[in-house]
């Protein structure tokens, strides 16, 4: 094949993507645009906090940009270590490692838990960077339906004496549901199994002081329980951790690769997340206020005949009729100053597509409020009545 005859057959697979609805485009965003943001992951504002940014500054000018290295060489400063002391106080586990991306901190934490003859049990909407993990660890991987308990249970007893680890996140990104993790945890532990959770959306949002979805299930600390977690959403900044013994973080420290050889987070990123800490495990009032708008997002969506999905955190996702429909519905609501997520194959576990929409205590809420009557007012005409577009229920809590 040629040069040219190779970038063709890139033209025609975007021609491809294009014709299906599934193109993606880079859009620019200013310093303080006035859009009100229900894309964006900052749950709890954050990222803008003078509290953080200050902290952000004051080791910007200390430390410098970046972390001139990987953490073994020279980028393991002592803005990384408090944050991880930190993050193992708050989340109840050993210690804590942190990776320049949650992406990282997962695919570490995977590869890390395989052994020989090792059986991944993965839930069928795990986020990419789990399944990525799985992928790579080469170790043989049973992919089970979403937020099954017995599927999952049966999975294990079908390899017995084989070391097996459960793969799941607590609140899944694309419907904002909870994983029933205590009796995952019980049957991983009947079998033998590690459990694997990775806490992106719950950190911060749910559980005690924000501690999040492990913490709130009553297993923080599990000596068989490991927490992966991104730093960039209700925390506002950047990089991933990966929490539990301290055997395990030490095996990651001389064996990961995506910690060994990546360039540590800057160390003022990881200063203004350490003061993000503190403010989030005080946060009750604004975990409260999250709890608060959620609800009221799902009453004003499905009164208005739209298919809503119910949170169990501060994620909600509204079911489109198609990909290109979810395009032009996220078009106009930005046309009209409302940022959402648009979500479509292959970023969905099935295929349907969806708005999802990040609630943020960080937005004005008569900005909040106006931007759901643009997101009724710019739904497609047959979003309403079409039928089979209803959004799964969360049928995923505790006890459910």
């Amino acid at each position: 094949m040629t040069v040219a005859d190779w970038l063709a057959a890139l033209d025609r697979r975007a021609e491809l993507r294009a014709r299906a609805g599934l193109t993606r485009t880079l859009r620019p965003r200013a310093a303080g645009d006035a859009v009100v943001d229900l894309a964006g992951n900052d749950y709890l504002g954050l990222a803008t906090h003078p509290e953080v940014t200050a902290a952000a500054a004051r080791a910007l000018s200390t430390y410098g940009l970046g972390a001139t290295g990987s953490r073994l060489v020279r980028g393991s400063t002592d803005a990384h270590h408090a944050l991880e002391d930190a993050l193992a106080d708050w989340l109840g586990t050993d210690r804590a490692l942190v990776f320049s991306s949650g992406y990282l901190a997962n695919l570490a934490a995977v590869r890390g838990l395989v052994r020989p003859r090792t059986l991944l049990v993965s839930d069928a909407h795990n986020h990419a960077s789990l399944i990525d993990g799985c992928r790579i660890s080469g170790a043989e991987t049973v992919v089970t339906p979403h937020a099954d308990v017995d599927a999952v249970a049966a999975a294990l007893a079908a390899a017995p004496g084989r070391p097996a680890v459960v793969v799941t996140e607590s609140v899944f990104s694309v419907d904002g549901d909870l994983a029933p993790l205590a009796a995952l945890h019980a049957v991983a532990r009947r079998h033998g199994a590690l459990l694997l959770v990775d806490d992106a959306h719950a950190l911060g949002v749910t559980g005690p002081t924000g501690a999040g979805g492990v913490v709130a299930a009553g297993l923080a600390g599990e000596p068989d329980v490991v927490v992966t977690a991104t730093l960039s959403k209700a925390l506002g900044g950047a990089g991933g951790v990966v929490a539990g013994p301290a055997e395990f973080t030490r095996h990651l420290v001389e064996t990961g690769r995506t910690f060994i050889f990546d360039t540590a987070l800057p160390p003022a990123v990881a200063a203004g997340v350490l003061a993000a800490v503190g403010l989030a495990r005080a946060g009750d009032g604004l975990r409260a206020e999250l709890a608060e708008r959620a609800a009221l997002a799902v009453r004003r969506l499905n009164g208005a005949g739209l298919d809503v999905s119910t949170p169990d955190a501060a994620v909600v996702s509204v079911t489109a009729p198609g990909p290109e429909a979810a395009t032009a519905w996220a078009a106009a609501c930005r046309e009209r100053g409302v940022a959402v997520g648009c979500f479509r194959p292959p970023s969905t576990p099935d295929s349907r597509s969806r708005l999802r929409l990040t609630i943020s205590a960080g937005v004005a809420r008569p900005d909040f409020v106006r931007a759901l009557d643009v997101i009724v007012e710019s739904a497609p005409v047959s979003v309403r009545s079409e039928p089979g577009l209803r959004a799964p229920q969360s049928r995923t809590k505790e006890g459910s």
